[in-house]
Order: structure tokens, then sequence, then C-alpha cells
């Protein structure tokens, strides 16, 4: 009985869990009234649902904002962390969006607008979206109340600004989202199981469209472990010609670099070298050097150091017997040389017996009332007393 009433609350949990993102929009923005949620908005989710899983998608949101004859169709998605939402975001920007002023990563065209909110996604369409901004910064800041800051990735820092077309680099965690950006198919066998992340852009050379993907991995040996497996599988530098068209590929340290499209190999080796590789090495640093002292310095050094520690050793010394013949003095057998706490061995190598008195001032039974066993050999004799 007692595990079965952790049953409803486990089902409850479970069916609370796909919608905990619900309450983020407001219900209304600036006399946009909300009245439900939007098919369209619903439709785009549903047919992108296996890109956004791949960013670590967990919940949406869907209103509509209807206002006489226009209306705001709002979506906002929840992920895991900021990262996947960035990565959402980079994927859903097209690149005729210019960049808005709504938050640091946000977009906007004539009738849609994105933005990045922690690790949620605004994704806003409206016939009339750019010409009013107040109703997307209200719903901003009712998401901003929801969502949680976090580090964003940092790959697109790589990527050459030269001849890129603008807002078409995507930050990328999955294979099934490098299948739709990158041609050739590659998601699968690009090492995303294995930790890696990429990064793709779109540009013009020499008047033809290339494509150019960096990925980011764990291990230098994990990104060359890669690189031969895609050398197995497809045309990469030319290692195997009948697998389709060619990539051309660079690996430096961690990252592995491929350009696909590239007019001839000697644009596709321009692009990649253009790749900031993140890692620099100089000889103009200032290093540590160790200077050994000549021998007859060292020799010096060893007499002043030992002739330091005989003197703190005798003068430790002088003062610790000092202390006790002037506290003895003082206060004879108060502190040291107690009689209650002195245990004395003594073998009997005579036939004298043994007298207390002997030792400190100690009193007890005179000697010549002292019994003497006469069953022990004079020179064998042990005595102990207190």
């Amino acid at each position: 009985m007692r595990r079965l009433t952790w049953l409803p609350l486990a089902v409850l949990l479970l069916f609370a869990f796909p919608a905990f993102a619900q309450g983020v929009l407001p219900p209304s923005i600036s006399g946009w009234r909300a009245q439900g949620s939007s098919a369209p908005g619903a439709a785009m989710a549903a047919t992108q649902s296996s890109v956004l899983r791949e960013y670590g998608y967990i919940s949406r949101e869907l209103q509509s904002y209807p206002h006489g004859s226009d209306q705001i169709d709002v979506v906002v998605y929840k992920f895991k962390d900021p990262s996947g939402a960035y990565g959402a975001y980079s994927f859903l920007r097209q690149p005729d969006m210019a960049k808005a002023n709504l938050t640091e990563h946000s977009s906007i065209s004539a009738d849609r607008a994105l933005a990045l909110i922690g690790d949620f996604v605004l994704d806003v369409h409206s016939a009339r979206v750019a010409e009013d901004e107040r109703p997307l910064k209200l719903l901003v800041s009712a998401v901003a109340q929801h969502a949680q800051d976090g580090l964003l990735p940092s790959l697109w820092e790589h990527l050459p600004q030269n001849d890129m077309v603008p807002r078409t680099d995507h930050y990328i965690l999955g294979p099934q989202t490098l299948n739709q950006l990158f041609p050739g198919n590659i998601g699968e066998s690009l090492g995303f199981q294995v930790g890696a992340e990429a990064e793709t852009a779109h540009y013009h050379i020499n008047g033809q469209d290339a494509e150019l993907l960096i990925a980011d991995f764990p291990t230098p040996q994990l990104a060359q472990q890669q690189l031969a497996n895609l050398q197995k599988r497809f045309n990469v530098n030319g290692s195997n010609p009948s697998a389709g068209s060619p990539l051309y590929a660079k690996r430096t340290i961690t990252l592995l670099a491929l350009v696909a499209g590239a007019p001839n190999q000697a644009d596709a080796q321009n692009l990649l070298s253009a790749v900031h590789s993140g890692t620099e090495l100089t000889w103009n640093e200032p290093t540590f050097q160790f200077k050994e002292p000549r021998i007859e310095m060292m020799i010096v050094g060893s007499i002043i150091g030992s002739g330091v520690i005989c003197l703190f050793a005798l003068i430790a010394g002088i003062s610790f017997g000092g202390l006790r013949l002037i506290v003895k003095r003082a206060m004879p057998g108060k502190v040291f040389d107690r009689a209650e706490y002195v245990q004395i061995l003594q073998l009997g190598l005579g036939s004298k017996p043994i007298n207390s008195e002997d030792f400190y001032g100690y009193s007890a039974t005179p000697a010549e009332s002292v019994k003497i066993d006469k069953n022990l050999p004079d020179r064998v004799a042990l005595r102990i007393f207190r």
C-alpha cells in the first residue's frame, strides 16, 4: 500500500511535465487580448519537432492576440539550457531577417520576429510586426521573468567573416539538423555521439555558393578519428572519388573544418586556412629561468647554514637546561623531580639494601627496618619502589 500512494503523484507529474511552460505568455499585451492558441504556430512546431528535440526541446506555448483586423500569433519554446535555445534560435532565423533591438540575439522581418531569452525562444508572426515594437517588447519582458540565463556557445567566433552571407550561421547539436543545413548527408558520421558541436555558415566565393562546417570535439584524438572516418565514407580531400561530391577538410587541434560546394580546391583551402583555431603559439612570452649559483657560493652557504643550525641548537640547549636549574633551585620538588611521580628501576648488585632516602629526599622506611630477601642472590636482586 505504501508503494501505491506514489502512483497518483507520478501520474500527475507525468501529465504536468509537457505543460509546465504554460503561463509564460501574458493574457494581454497593450490592448491585445489572448484568445487561445494559433493553428499556424502549432503546424510549424510539428514540422520542426525532430530538429528542436536535438536542441533539448522541452515544451512550447502558443497564443493568439487579435486586435481588430490584425492578429499576433506567438510561439514560445522552452529548452533545457540556453545553449540549446541559442541553437534553435539560429536554426529558426532566416537570412532576410535583420537584427532587432529586442534582446542581444533577436531578428525581425516584415511579418516575423525572433528573440532569444535565456532558455526560451520567442517566435512572433504578424502582418505588421515591424511597424510597432511595443507588443514585442512587452512579450519579451513577460518571458524574461521565467527565463534562466547562462553561457552561450562561442563556436561562431571561429568562422571567417570575409565572403560570409550575413545571418546564415547556425549552431548544430544533432545529425538531423546538420543534414538539413550542410550537403553530403554526413550528420550520422560527424561524431555528435562523442560530444561534438558544430557551426555552419554560407559563403559566396567567386560568385559561387559554398558551405563551411566547423566541428569542435572534446579532444584532438577524437577530431582525428572522425576525420579518418569521414575520409573512408565520403570523398574528403580526394580520398574516395566514387563517394560523391568532393569535400575539403582540415583539422586544427580539436577543430575539424569542412567545405562543400567550393569552386575548386584552391578556393576551399583559402577558406579553410581562414578558420580561426583559437590557439596561438608565441615565443616571446616571459618564462622562468633557474640560475644555479657558483660552487664557492654553495660551499659558503652550506657552512653558514650549518653554523646557524649549531648555534640555534646550542642556545636552545642552554636555555632549556638553565631554565630547569633555575626552577629547581627556586621551587625544589614542586615542578621538576617531584618525589610522588618518580619511578626508579634499580638492580641490586650488592648486598646493601636499597635506601629510598638517597633519591631526592624521599622519606620511606629506614634502612635497618627493611627486610632483605635472603633467598635471592646478592647481585641479581631487582628492586622497584615509588
